[in-house]
């Protein structure tokens, strides 16, 4: 059963003075769907994701949230992103606990504390320190940190790009099934393919600047059946390479092209 609300983005167009970053941007994430957006570098994902999360007021268009949010969601809209952001002075429970204090109980934190630790495979490491935490467990603390707030709909930016390669593919494993347990609203930024296939139901390309929707596909599968080698998710893969590449040439093109 679906946590997550439907997130609806009409026309959305944003600038920053006169450097169009968006343009037109129209989407709907459904209810417990994760949406993954890709494009070249520098089309606006991450401002759009900002848009998306309220941080940022689109220049035009407007971004709205249907469906109830459940009495159990402490922060409808919540974030994670690539830089950790754990209070280093405070453990992994005190972390997870941290946005939790100032709305429910010390008994009501400390039970969802642990529902969360449990999710994310974390019980035992609840007394542990942060500068004691590889890079992906010290992640694995910002997922649960995030599920901990039960959100409607969760925003991660790139959330795996400052890890190695190893800890990368052996922590979107966990992704696959934490997402899929939660059923809560996802839009996913990444620039890395592999990660797009694995976890998108809904990929959206973005064009080069001014971001504009260039293409959506839909991976009508459950993300707990995707495998790596899937020969139908490689060649979706390559699929969106091949449109991300030619973008990308483009748009080098035109640098180089640019009087000086």
């Amino acid at each position: 059963m679906s946590h997550g609300v439907r997130l609806i983005l009409d026309e959305v167009s944003h600038a920053w003075k006169t450097l169009r970053v968006l343009d037109g941007i129209t989407l709907t994430a459904e209810p417990g769907e994760v949406m993954v957006v890709i494009g070249p570098s520098g089309c606006g994902k991450s401002t759009l994701l900002n848009i998306m999360g309220g941080l940022l007021a689109p220049t035009s268009g407007s971004v709205r949230t249907e469906g109830a949010i459940a009495d159990d969601c402490l922060n409808p809209l919540t974030y994670v992103f690539q830089d950790f952001s754990l209070v280093p002075w405070r453990n992994v429970r005190d972390n997870v606990g941290l946005v939790l204090r100032h709305k429910l109980t010390r008994d009501a934190v400390a039970e969802r504390v642990r529902e969360v630790l449990a999710l994310t495979g974390l019980s035992d490491f609840g007394d542990a320190w942060p500068k004691e935490l590889s890079g992906g467990m010290r992640q694995r603390v910002g997922i649960a940190r995030a599920l901990a707030v039960r959100p409607a709909c969760l925003l991660m930016d790139e959330p795996l790009s400052a890890l190695d390669a190893q800890t990368r593919d052996l922590l979107l494993d966990e992704f696959v099934t934490l997402i899929g347990r939660a059923a809560t609203t996802t839009v996913y930024i990444t620039h890395n393919l592999p990660e797009a296939v694995r976890l998108g139901q809904q990929i959206v390309v973005l064009s080069r600047r001014p971001g504009r929707v260039r293409e959506i596909f839909r991976v009508n599968r459950p993300l707990t059946g995707r495998s790596a080698d899937d020969p139908d998710l490689k060649n979706l893969e390559h699929t969106l390479w091949r449109i991300i590449r030619d973008d990308a040439a483009v748009a080098e093109r035109e640098r180089i092209d640019a009087p000086a």
